[in-house]
């Protein structure tokens, strides 16, 4: 099947802008697959696991960002959480912030590609970016561990943002190595969230940074 058909069959239906969503994220998984024969963006490549593993794990925990003026997608990568989230959450600003240059350009053309006009893409690290830029809500896939990431997004949490990371499984064992990190910082670290993804593809933890 097309991306599109899986992507029809693995959205839920109550989604914003689902059919937007269903059109968008298809050409964007076909402008990756297509960048992926010339540098490494993912290991993914069936169209079923990368309608579930790269969007719908994107955009399942879209109510906690809901109402929130400016987004920074920290490591963005290929464009994971942030060009998905930015079609269900249109009226929020993103930011997709990725230090690789051959990864920065291809996100610049994929945002040009697909017409996103509330998505902007920074090609330096979210750490440094975040010196100079305020943000509402932090946000990264498959990034540092949280220990390391206290210290990262340390400036952006001191000036008032919150930070929601997607985990793995197994988080609580992350907050407790990050413990005395967070507390030194100030910063609290909870679950808020927690989903198992389709065709037993792993579970997914929400962490919620804040001070």
């Amino acid at each position: 099947m097309s991306f599109a058909e899986e992507l029809e069959l693995v959205l839920p239906q109550d989604l914003p802008h689902r059919d937007k969503l269903i059109v968008t994220a298809a050409r964007h998984l076909e402008l990756i697959a297509e960048a992926n024969e010339y540098m490494n963006l993912t290991r993914i490549t069936s169209e079923r696991e990368a309608a579930i593993k790269h969007v719908l794990d994107s955009v399942l925990p879209w109510c906690l960002f809901e109402g929130a003026g400016t987004i920074l997608d920290a490591g963005s990568g290929a464009g994971f959480p942030g060009i998905p989230m930015a079609v269900v959450l249109p009226e929020s600003r993103f930011i997709l912030s990725e230090s690789i240059q051959k990864k920065a350009r291809f996100l610049e053309s994929a945002v040009a590609a697909l017409g996103l006009t509330n998505v902007e893409v920074s090609a330096q690290r979210a750490e440094d970016l975040l010196k100079s830029r305020r943000v509402d809500i932090i946000t990264a896939r498959a990034m540092a561990p949280l220990n390391r990431a206290l210290g990262l997004f340390a400036p952006g949490l001191r000036n008032g943002a919150r930070a929601l990371l997607y985990k793995g499984p197994d988080v609580e064992t992350e907050i407790a190595e990050a413990a005395s990190e967070g507390k030194k910082r100030k910063v609290i670290m909870r679950v808020i969230e927690r989903y198992e993804l389709p065709d037993a593809l792993g579970t997914r933890t929400i962490v919620h940074l804040s001070t």
